[in-house]
């Protein structure tokens, strides 16, 4: 009797401790599933509201703001952003052609950059990851830049120089560098060497496949600079034919402001033949529609990529 006793009492201490358990895993869950979900609506709610105010006329907006649905449907800040579609349409082949190209050739470097320097065999490895690390905290200036592009490497008003500048950032490479050793064991690397296989075969067959997660990471950071790039275009490109999608449509958004305000300078007031709110919405959803739809793509290769290495000991 007195064995069974402490075994009853640890039965029912064991019970009463599951229950709290998971009392409190319930709990815990509620309260993390209630922040993500507020979260995610102070996320999205944004959005829901640029979304509305680009198919509402421009007169319910500047009389009664914006709402989550149309008070007022109308499609007049789109006819204003496509009047001229044939300058929007070069826009947009220009802004895809950089984005594509850009990112493509960015990861193809970066990707080499990166397994190079996580390289244990070569001897250089820490001065050229120095080199690049320091770029990054110190930089020449905006006035040499534009002298070392314009004048010495004659790029003004050329495809090159809109892609040229972004395609080896310091920080991607770093960050593959570190995808990259921590996605590809040197025990495999060096297996490989013995059944033959050179660098460029390792490269290509075991550290691209290996380093997914990462690429896809780095290749949406490199396409989300490509796309939302305006300032190159805004010192190097002359040409309104080459002008980037973001460029030309902030070089509209300032038309609109300017003929607005002189119009209310003199006295006349323009706001139901320019419709300057809901163009503001429509071109902002022009601009972020197509990255919003690559986003879901590599969405798992994205997390995966920023947590690669978390649980590695």
């Amino acid at each position: 009797m007195s064995n069974q006793m402490p075994m009853q009492t640890q039965r029912r201490f064991r019970t009463r401790t599951r229950t709290k358990d998971s009392e409190f895993n319930l709990a815990f869950q509620i309260i993390a599933y209630s922040v993500i979900v507020v979260l995610s609506l102070m996320c999205l709610l944004p959005f829901l509201l640029i979304l509305s105010g680009s198919f509402t006329s421009n007169e319910s907006i500047v009389r009664d703001g914006y709402h989550l649905f149309p008070t007022q449907f109308s499609l007049e800040g789109y006819k204003m952003v496509f009047k001229f579609p044939t300058q929007v349409l070069k826009a947009y082949g220009v802004t895809v052609f950089t984005t594509v190209v850009g990112t493509t050739l960015g990861l193809f470097f970066i990707t080499m950059a990166g397994f190079v320097l996580q390289r244990k065999d070569f001897k250089y490895r820490n001065t050229f990851s120095f080199f690049i690390y320091f770029t990054t905290l110190f930089g020449g200036g905006l006035v040499p830049w534009y002298i070392m592009l314009a004048n010495y490497f004659n790029l003004t008003d050329t495809y090159t120089v809109l892609i040229f500048p972004g395609l080896m950032t310091p920080f991607l490479i770093i960050l593959m560098k570190n995808f990259i050793r921590s996605a590809v064991p040197d025990e495999l690397i060096e297996s490989a060497k013995i059944d033959g296989a050179n660098d460029f075969r390792i490269y290509c067959s075991i550290v691209l496949k290996l380093a997914m997660p990462g690429i896809a990471t780095v290749g949406l950071f490199l396409a989300l600079g490509y796309w939302n790039d305006w300032f190159t275009s805004s010192l190097f490109i002359n040409n309104p034919d080459m002008y980037q999608l973001q460029f030309y449509l902030y070089n509209t958004m300032n038309t609109i402001t300017f003929i607005d305000q002189m119009a209310i300078g003199t006295g006349v007031t323009l706001s139901q033949d320019v419709p300057t709110e809901s163009t503001k919405m429509a071109m902002a959803i022009i601009v972020t529609g197509p990255i919003l739809f690559l986003y879901p793509f590599v969405q798992r290769y994205f997390v995966k990529g920023l947590t690669i290495g978390a649980v590695k000991g």
